[in-house]
C-alpha cells in the first residue's frame, strides 16, 4: 500500500503587498499545491465538530430555511418523521466540507456532482470528514480537473452524507503535462 505525506504542496505564498517586516512570514494554513502534487488514492480525516443549536439556527437564518423540520421545536416532536429537529442538509454539507477545505491558492471549486443526503442529522450530533483523492486528468492548457470524495460522517462512523467535489487546479508545469496528453 502506498503511504502519502500528511498534506502536500505546504510551500506558504508570499504577497508582494506586505509591509517589509511580514513579507518574509509564512502564510499560515495556505497551501499552494499544484495538479502534479495531487496524490489519487490519498485519504484525510478531518477533526469533529458538534452541530449546536446556534450554529443550525444562524444557518437557517442566514438562508431564510423555515422549514419546520428544523426551525419547529414542537412540529418536529409531535408530528415530525424523527421526532426532534433536524440539521438542515445544506448546513451539514457545508459544514462538513468546511472541515476539509485547505486553502489552497491554485486550486478553484468546479461543482460538486452525486450529492446525497444518507441519513439525517441532528442539533447536538458531531460530524467529521474524510476526503479521499479519486482521480485526476489535465482540462485545459493551465488547469487539470481533480475529484474527490466527501464522507460526512456523524457519532462512531454512521455515513450521513456523500458528495464529489470537482475542481480545477493550476499546473506546476504546462509543458510536461501537455507532452503527456500528446
Amino acid at each position: 500500500m502506498e503511504t502519502f505525506q500528511p498534506t502536500v504542496g505546504v510551500e506558504s505564498t508570499f504577497p508582494s503587498d506586505m509591509p517589509a517586516d511580514h513579507a518574509g512570514l509564512p502564510v499560515w494554513n495556505a497551501e499552494n499545491w499544484f495538479y502534479e502534487d495531487w496524490p489519487v488514492g490519498q485519504k484525510i480525516r478531518s477533526l469533529r465538530r458538534t452541530l449546536g443549536e446556534s450554529d443550525s439556527h444562524l444557518f437557517n437564518t442566514l438562508v431564510t430555511d423555515i422549514h419546520p423540520y428544523v426551525q419547529d421545536e414542537m412540529f418536529a416532536r409531535r408530528e415530525g418523521v424523527f421526532g426532534r429537529r433536524l440539521v438542515a442538509g445544506a448546513f451539514v454539507f457545508s459544514a462538513g466540507l468546511g472541515l476539509v477545505a485547505t486553502n489552497c491558492v491554485n486550486a478553484f471549486s468546479y461543482g460538486y456532482d452525486r450529492l446525497r443526503f444518507i441519513k439525517p442529522v441532528f442539533i447536538g450530533d458531531t460530524i467529521y470528514t474524510i476526503r479521499t483523492n479519486m482521480e485526476k486528468k489535465p482540462r485545459t492548457a493551465d488547469l487539470g480537473l481533480i475529484r474527490a470524495s466527501y464522507e460526512i460522517f456523524k457519532g462512531g462512523g454512521e455515513l450521513v452524507l456523500y458528495c464529489e467535489h470537482l475542481q480545477t487546479v493550476r499546473y506546476k508545469n504546462p509543458g510536461a503535462i501537455a507532452a503527456i496528453e500528446k
